[in-house]
Protein backbone atom coordinates (compact mmCIF):
# COMPACT_ATOMS: atom_id res chain seq x y z
CA UNK A 1 0.00 0.00 0.00
CA UNK A 2 1.28 3.64 -0.99
CA UNK A 3 -0.47 6.82 -0.25
CA UNK A 4 -0.73 8.66 -3.59
CA UNK A 5 -2.23 12.05 -2.02
CA UNK A 6 -2.71 12.85 1.54
CA UNK A 7 -5.29 14.70 3.03
CA UNK A 8 -3.67 18.04 2.43
CA UNK A 9 -2.77 17.04 -1.12
CA UNK A 10 -5.92 15.57 -1.95
CA UNK A 11 -7.77 18.94 -1.15
CA UNK A 12 -5.00 20.65 -2.92
CA UNK A 13 -5.39 18.73 -6.00
CA UNK A 14 -9.52 19.65 -5.83
CA UNK A 15 -8.93 23.14 -5.34
CA UNK A 16 -6.39 22.84 -8.14
CA UNK A 17 -8.90 21.24 -11.01
CA UNK A 18 -11.97 23.60 -9.72
CA UNK A 19 -9.55 26.81 -10.65
CA UNK A 20 -8.94 25.17 -13.89
CA UNK A 21 -12.36 24.15 -14.42
CA UNK A 22 -13.48 28.14 -13.87
CA UNK A 23 -10.36 29.61 -15.72
CA UNK A 24 -11.68 27.72 -18.89
CA UNK A 25 -15.05 28.01 -18.56
CA UNK A 26 -15.50 32.58 -17.93
CA UNK A 27 -19.27 31.81 -18.40
CA UNK A 28 -20.46 28.96 -16.00
CA UNK A 29 -24.51 29.42 -16.90
CA UNK A 30 -23.37 27.57 -20.06
CA UNK A 31 -21.59 24.66 -18.12
CA UNK A 32 -23.07 21.75 -16.38
CA UNK A 33 -21.20 19.51 -14.21
CA UNK A 34 -22.36 15.87 -13.39
CA UNK A 35 -20.75 13.31 -11.65
CA UNK A 36 -20.42 9.30 -12.05
CA UNK A 37 -22.22 7.42 -9.69
CA UNK A 38 -21.16 5.91 -7.34
CA UNK A 39 -17.83 7.07 -6.62
CA UNK A 40 -17.39 9.81 -9.13
CA UNK A 41 -19.98 12.17 -7.49
CA UNK A 42 -17.97 12.54 -4.33
CA UNK A 43 -15.21 13.95 -6.07
CA UNK A 44 -18.06 16.32 -8.07
CA UNK A 45 -19.59 17.18 -4.43
CA UNK A 46 -16.06 18.81 -3.34
CA UNK A 47 -15.13 20.55 -7.09
CA UNK A 48 -18.83 22.37 -6.95
CA UNK A 49 -18.22 23.13 -3.16
CA UNK A 50 -14.50 25.30 -4.43
CA UNK A 51 -16.03 26.32 -7.58
CA UNK A 52 -19.28 27.70 -5.48
CA UNK A 53 -16.70 29.76 -2.85
CA UNK A 54 -14.80 30.86 -6.23
CA UNK A 55 -18.14 32.00 -7.89
CA UNK A 56 -20.56 32.50 -4.91
CA UNK A 57 -23.05 34.52 -7.10
CA UNK A 58 -23.18 31.65 -9.98
CA UNK A 59 -25.97 29.27 -10.23
CA UNK A 60 -24.10 26.05 -10.82
CA UNK A 61 -25.85 23.16 -12.08
CA UNK A 62 -24.69 19.74 -11.03
CA UNK A 63 -25.97 16.60 -11.37
CA UNK A 64 -25.38 12.77 -10.86
CA UNK A 65 -25.35 10.14 -13.49
CA UNK A 66 -25.91 6.35 -12.97
CA UNK A 67 -24.05 4.24 -15.41
CA UNK A 68 -25.24 0.56 -14.31
CA UNK A 69 -27.29 -0.40 -17.50
CA UNK A 70 -24.81 1.44 -20.00
CA UNK A 71 -22.15 -0.46 -19.01
CA UNK A 72 -20.53 -3.24 -21.32
CA UNK A 73 -18.25 -5.43 -18.85
CA UNK A 74 -20.05 -8.61 -17.46
CA UNK A 75 -20.68 -9.03 -14.25
CA UNK A 76 -20.94 -12.19 -12.08
CA UNK A 77 -22.96 -10.52 -9.07
CA UNK A 78 -26.43 -8.32 -9.57
CA UNK A 79 -25.54 -4.73 -9.17
CA UNK A 80 -27.92 -2.37 -7.37
CA UNK A 81 -28.33 0.95 -9.96
CA UNK A 82 -27.69 4.00 -7.99
CA UNK A 83 -29.99 7.19 -8.51
CA UNK A 84 -29.75 9.27 -11.38
CA UNK A 85 -30.40 13.02 -10.50
CA UNK A 86 -30.23 15.30 -13.46
CA UNK A 87 -33.11 18.43 -13.33
CA UNK A 88 -31.20 20.72 -15.80
CA UNK A 89 -31.45 20.27 -19.42
CA UNK A 90 -27.69 19.56 -21.23
CA UNK A 91 -29.16 20.41 -24.51
CA UNK A 92 -26.27 22.98 -25.91
CA UNK A 93 -24.26 22.69 -23.05
CA UNK A 94 -21.11 21.94 -21.97
CA UNK A 95 -21.14 18.87 -19.94
CA UNK A 96 -18.22 18.06 -17.42
CA UNK A 97 -18.08 14.50 -16.22
CA UNK A 98 -16.78 13.75 -13.16
CA UNK A 99 -14.91 10.82 -11.64
CA UNK A 100 -12.29 9.67 -9.23
CA UNK A 101 -10.28 7.20 -11.28
CA UNK A 102 -9.18 6.63 -14.89
CA UNK A 103 -8.49 3.54 -15.84
CA UNK A 104 -9.80 1.28 -18.81
CA UNK A 105 -11.62 3.94 -20.04
CA UNK A 106 -15.26 1.27 -19.96
CA UNK A 107 -16.67 3.67 -17.42
CA UNK A 108 -16.77 6.86 -19.27
CA UNK A 109 -17.88 5.50 -22.15
CA UNK A 110 -20.84 4.04 -20.36
CA UNK A 111 -21.24 7.89 -19.06
CA UNK A 112 -21.48 8.91 -22.70
CA UNK A 113 -24.21 6.67 -24.02
CA UNK A 114 -26.23 7.51 -20.78
CA UNK A 115 -25.75 10.94 -21.11
CA UNK A 116 -27.69 11.36 -24.54
CA UNK A 117 -30.73 10.21 -22.76
CA UNK A 118 -30.36 13.61 -21.61
CA UNK A 119 -30.19 15.24 -24.80
CA UNK A 120 -27.28 16.07 -26.87
CA UNK A 121 -24.55 18.71 -25.26
CA UNK A 122 -22.66 20.84 -27.27
CA UNK A 123 -19.49 19.85 -26.10
CA UNK A 124 -18.42 17.20 -23.19
CA UNK A 125 -15.02 17.15 -21.39
CA UNK A 126 -13.59 14.91 -18.75
CA UNK A 127 -12.28 15.43 -15.03
CA UNK A 128 -10.37 12.86 -13.30
CA UNK A 129 -9.38 12.76 -10.24
CA UNK A 130 -6.24 10.37 -10.76
CA UNK A 131 -5.03 9.27 -14.45
CA UNK A 132 -3.96 5.85 -14.86
CA UNK A 133 -2.31 6.21 -17.54
CA UNK A 134 -1.17 2.53 -18.94
CA UNK A 135 -4.49 -0.08 -19.43
CA UNK A 136 -6.58 2.14 -21.41
CA UNK A 137 -8.63 -0.20 -23.24
CA UNK A 138 -10.55 2.79 -25.21
CA UNK A 139 -9.29 5.93 -26.81
CA UNK A 140 -10.69 8.11 -23.74
CA UNK A 141 -8.04 10.62 -21.91
CA UNK A 142 -8.89 13.77 -19.57
CA UNK A 143 -9.17 17.11 -20.04
CA UNK A 144 -8.83 18.01 -16.19
CA UNK A 145 -6.88 15.44 -14.43
CA UNK A 146 -5.81 16.21 -10.92
CA UNK A 147 -3.06 13.36 -10.60
CA UNK A 148 -1.86 10.92 -13.23
CA UNK A 149 0.18 7.97 -12.25
CA UNK A 150 1.67 4.66 -13.76
CA UNK A 151 0.51 1.72 -12.39
CA UNK A 152 -0.05 -2.20 -13.61
CA UNK A 153 -2.69 -4.29 -14.05
CA UNK A 154 -2.64 -6.01 -10.92
CA UNK A 155 -2.25 -2.68 -8.43
CA UNK A 156 -5.72 -0.94 -7.51
CA UNK A 157 -6.11 2.79 -6.60
CA UNK A 158 -8.66 3.85 -4.40
CA UNK A 159 -10.41 7.18 -3.00
CA UNK A 160 -10.70 6.57 0.65
CA UNK A 161 -13.06 9.77 1.73
CA UNK A 162 -12.87 8.40 5.31
CA UNK A 163 -9.72 8.83 5.20
CA UNK A 164 -9.45 11.69 2.74
CA UNK A 165 -6.64 10.08 1.06
CA UNK A 166 -6.09 8.25 -2.27
CA UNK A 167 -4.09 4.91 -1.65
CA UNK A 168 -2.33 3.06 -4.57
CA UNK A 169 -2.49 -1.32 -3.46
Amino acid sequence: MKTILDKQQLYLTISRLAHQLVENNLHLNDVVFIGIQPRGVHVGAKLIEYIKQLHPNENLQYGKLDITFYRDDVRDELHVANKTEIPFSIENKKVILIDDVLYTGRTIRAALDAIQDFGRPKKVELCVLVNRRFNRELPIQPDYCGKAIDSIVSQKVKVEWDKEEVVLY
